[in-house]
């Protein structure tokens, strides 16, 4: 079956390893950690077992227009610097000065929780001080759609504002959900990523209770080490990616400059447990078969993978079985990597800074590091980057996995057709 060809033209980066893409993607192929000992008050106040995340190194609300940073959850906030940068990346301007059809544009921004920071912050105050002290403004600023409705009021998006919330694989979800628009012909541009803020004592506290964070308090550059035997748990994350996707008949009319082309999207569910992956790694495998698949795709053209890779002991095991599976003999010429052991994990935004590594990673024909794999497990059976890894000449193809509770899976593909200088 034919599709219409979909590209990527604008990209814009907020993570804990920079304030924009360069930064971002310099800082990845460095092998720099963005984690740190959190210095909140909560942290010690409460005791918290773990006192480690990856942050913005920024207050976003103060790169913001004040009275619109007001009215927004932190990670509405990520999301609107995100925004601003891919759009502006992609050659557009905001107001009278954007040439796209607002009826033609559509945006999908993704996350795990969302406006976490507002729902708690607004109950202490009704318990504190009552009623007439709660915000008008507290379910905007809550609601899962509260970021996708911000960034589409920014750019006067008509075509649609739509939310992905599927745990850990929402972003990913979010800019498959992206292709399928601009396939069906419902716009002939979408802003497309993921944000999450959440960085905050009760999701710490109950992630640490599930035993799913490291505890590495005492060297948190080291605490995220994918593949590692002595991995504990993940390390919780925050920030935005944002994407401008356009059709390539679009772009090219515009004579937009592309990063490469977003091939295909491959879904499935594990259906086994809340929280657990399947074991065997064959539903995760099915989601990347099918990206291939959409994306005209074999095993063969594939060159990397970027993995969810978070850090906990049976997720990290169970995916390179995934990868075994989906790429069978091909896997041997594979490299992959997980940028989890650098950026922490972003949640509802992981699969958007993967996919920008991804989408670099075929650009620059660069792998990025896995960092802090000092001892691996044994049989895992891929080839797993631990420094800056070359792919070679011609044609690329890259995957990149998210997983996520609930039994999500979403694979995306990416090629390195259709890119200009």
């Amino acid at each position: 079956m034919e599709h219409t060809t979909v590209v990527i033209t604008g990209m814009g980066a907020v993570t804990p390893l920079g304030d924009d893409v360069a930064s971002t993607w310099q800082a990845m192929l460095a092998g720099q950690s963005g984690v740190h000992r959190l210095d909140h008050d909560w942290v010690t106040d409460l005791n918290l077992p773990v006192q480690i995340g990856a942050e913005v190194k920024f207050d976003p609300a103060s790169r913001l227009e004040r009275v619109q940073a007001r009215r927004m959850d932190r990670n509405t906030q990520l999301a609107n610097l995100a925004a601003i940068e891919a759009w502006t990346d992609a050659g557009f301007g905001f107001d009278e000065d954007n040439p796209v059809d607002p009826q033609r544009l559509g945006v999908v921004v993704a996350t795990g929780i969302g406006g976490m920071n507002t729902l708690v912050s607004a109950w202490d105050t009704l318990t504190d001080q009552g009623v007439r002290r709660v915000s008008p403004l507290t379910v905007p600023m809550l609601m899962a759609n509260g970021a996708a409705g911000s960034v589409a009021l920014r750019l006067k998006a008509r075509a649609g504002a739509h939310t992905t919330v599927s745990a850990c694989a929402s972003a990913n979800e979010g800019i498959g959900h992206a292709l399928d628009m601009l396939r069906l012909g419902r716009a002939d541009v979408v802003v497309a990523g993921g944000t999450e803020g959440v960085v905050h004592p009760l999701p710490m506290a109950a992630f640490g209770q599930m035993q799913a964070l490291s505890r590495r308090n005492d060297e948190p550059e080291r605490a995220s080490r994918p593949w590692d035997k002595g991995r504990d748990g993940f390390v919780l994350g925050e920030g935005a990616v944002l994407f401008v996707l356009e059709t390539l008949e679009h772009a090219q009319a515009r004579g937009a400059k592309i990063y490469g082309e977003l091939a295909g999207a491959g879904i499935s569910n594990d259906a086994h447990d809340m929280v657990q992956p399947n074991p065997s790694g064959e539903t995760q495998a099915m989601a990347m078969t099918r990206a291939m698949t959409e994306g005209g795709l074999t095993a063969g053209d594939i060159n990397h993978v970027n993995a969810h890779a978070t850090s906990t002991p049976t997720g990290d095991t169970g995916e390179a079985k995934a990868i075994r599976i989906a790429l069978a003999e091909a896997t041997d010429r594979v490299v992959v990597t997980g940028t989890k052991s650098m950026h922490g994990h972003l949640l509802g935004g992981a699969g958007a800074i993967e996919s920008l590594a991804t989408i670099l990673a075929l650009r620059d024909r660069t792998v990025p590091p896995t960092i802090n794999l000092d001892d691996p497990e044994e049989g895992l059976g891929i080839d797993i980057a631990t420094s800056v890894r070359d792919l070679p000449t011609g044609d690329l193809a890259a995957i990149n996995n998210s997983f996520g509770f609930g039994g999500a899976n979403v694979a995306l593909a990416f090629t390195n057709r259709h890119i200009t200088s």
